[in-house]
């Protein structure tokens, strides 16, 4: 009998990830999906999107036979525990379809039912509203899937995919309208006694061929409703070699949801305990922390130029600071840095020593700070906590070096994250919009009521990211993100991030502090 972690609500539910192709359109000898993005492996970041879904029960992969225990190695070595079983794909899309299918009915007894949602393992940036979304539209529907609108015009021509002829002789023969057509994404949800019936019927046609699931229901069992959910323009398909850059890209773009507040008595409960050290505790973002975290039972130590004289860009000043915190508390639970500098001008008229000291305390101090702090966190599998800026997507006129530093906080936090998997320390960084902070009002004076972010609201955010698993990622705290529609916006309170905004032109103030812009 299976069972679901919320069986009253739903069937149980496999992810079942298609991971057969072998890579020849991208020109590589190795299949696609085991090329490393953004720190890991493609097949990796698809399995942990169903890992970390509260709506996915278990996964099943299926894999080109001469990379099994490759996947085995990638799954043990990443500690996913919904991987049920890693197995032989078929030659053709189809084929591992029909192996998945009948692997999963001899697991259902009679009268049982199950959901199974069928994506293609290099759409690793799949959303969990997605997951969540194909998920409940199976209570109401038997077959879902995932698309989006077009945004280019579609066009016909005369060639077929057995045609000799060649590009010279190709022509348009309809141009169909845009409005009612999109684009077919995954996953593909289905209950699987539906699933299992169209292909039994698809046997019986000596002429069939198909590249996806729901055509195989829609042209077999035409009177079952293939419900629609909205889906990505980031689930993009890793195909061609230009899409390996972009998903690179965008990953390292990409904010991820703050994990929601937690009621009073479950902060105790996780903080009760725990030893954080805050770097840049004097003020701002930092303070907030402190104070939410020591409220919540927390034993916070809080290092700044003006409370310890604590200089974040002198390494044996960080290391002693870290020394003394385990010497009197026997843990480090958590490392927080919220230190920072904000010079702006052009780089042409900045000192050199101005340049030496906004790259010490911007790039060197965190570095710093995760080397010394690497030890006590290993011991007690505890993280690691970054701050960047909305300036690290896009270098800007007059910021170049804090820029610089914060698109570099980004990759050492990718990075770190993947080096320390295996040590169970997890390494994030937030990114909030634009924060009243006393850093912030140094550089641009005092700016409009409701325009900034409170340092207390990012600071809670800081605290929801510190108690959850993830690693790994960047999450943007913001007011509002106008690019989301109602539904994401309610699901999301961070998406990428547009820009600092520098009021009153080239500025060439500096302000040092524990605050992010």
């Amino acid at each position: 009998m299976l069972t679901t972690t919320n069986e009253a609500a739903r069937d149980h539910t496999v992810a079942v990830v298609l991971a057969g192709g072998t890579g020849s359109r991208i020109g590589l000898d190795i299949p696609k999906q085991l090329i490393k993005i953004a720190g890991r492996t493609i097949i990796e970041h698809t399995l942990r999107v169903f890992e970390e879904s509260d709506d996915v029960d278990e996964i099943a992969v299926f894999m080109h036979p001469d990379h099994l225990d490759e996947v085995r190695r990638i799954a043990d070595a990443a500690g996913l525990k919904k991987v049920a079983g890693i197995h032989s794909g078929g030659k053709t899309r189809t084929e591992t379809s029909r192996r998945a299918i009948a692997l999963l009915s001899e697991r259902v007894a009679d009268g049982e039912e199950l959901n199974i949602l069928m994506h293609d393992a290099v759409r690793p940036l799949l959303s969990q509203r997605v997951v969540r979304e194909c998920v409940a539209a199976l209570a109401h529907h038997s077959a879902v899937d995932v698309a989006i609108p077009t945004s280019d015009t579609i066009v016909v021509t005369n060639t077929r995919e057995d045609s000799a002829r060649t590009d010279a002789e190709e022509h348009v023969t309809h141009i169909p309208t845009r409005a009612n057509l999109r684009r077919g994404q995954t996953p593909q949800a289905f209950k699987l006694s539906v699933l299992r019936a169209a292909y039994k019927l698809a046997e019986q046609d000596e002429h069939f061929t198909a590249t996806d699931d729901c055509s195989v229901v829609l042209r077999y069992l035409p009177g079952i409703r293939i419900q629609v959910v909205p889906g990505d323009e980031h689930n993009m398909k890793v195909t061609h070699p230009v899409d390996l850059f972009l998903a690179d890209k965008l990953f390292q773009l990409q904010s991820r949801t703050a994990p929601a507040h937690r009621r009073a008595a479950e902060y105790r409960e996780r903080l009760d305990g725990k030893v954080m050290v805050v770097f840049g505790a004097s003020y701002g973002i930092g303070a907030q922390l402190s104070a939410v975290a020591e409220r919540h039972g927390c034993r916070v130590f809080g290092f700044s130029r003006t409370l310890t004289g604590t200089h974040v860009e002198e390494p044996h000043q960080v290391a002693g600071a870290l020394r003394r915190v385990h010497a009197q508390t026997g843990r480090i639970d958590f490392i927080v840095n919220t230190a920072g500098i904000l010079r702006t001008g052009a780089l042409a008229d900045t000192t050199p020593s101005a340049i030496d000291q906004s790259m010490a305390v911007n790039l060197l101090a965190p570095i710093y700070i995760a080397r010394a702090g690497y030890p006590y966190l290993a011991d007690s599998q505890g993280q690691l906590l970054l701050y960047t800026s909305s300036s690290y997507t896009r270098g800007r006129r007059h910021y170049s070096l804090y820029s610089a530093a914060k698109a570099a906080t980004v990759n050492l936090t990718q990075a770190l994250a993947d080096e320390w998997a295996q040590a169970g320390v997890r390494v994030n960084c937030i990114n909030p919009e634009r924060t009243r902070t006393p850093m912030r009002t140094n550089a641009f004076g005092e700016e409009p009521e409701g325009t900034l972010l409170t340092a207390a609201t990012v600071a809670r955010t800081s605290l929801d990211v510190l108690l959850s698993p993830m690693t790994g990622h960047v999450v943007d705290v913001r007011l509002q993100d106008p690019a989301l529609n109602p539904a994401d916006a309610r699901d999301r309170s961070a998406r990428a991030s547009g820009g600092v905004q520098p009021s009153g032109g080239a500025l060439a103030k500096s302000a040092v502090g524990g605050g992010g812009v």
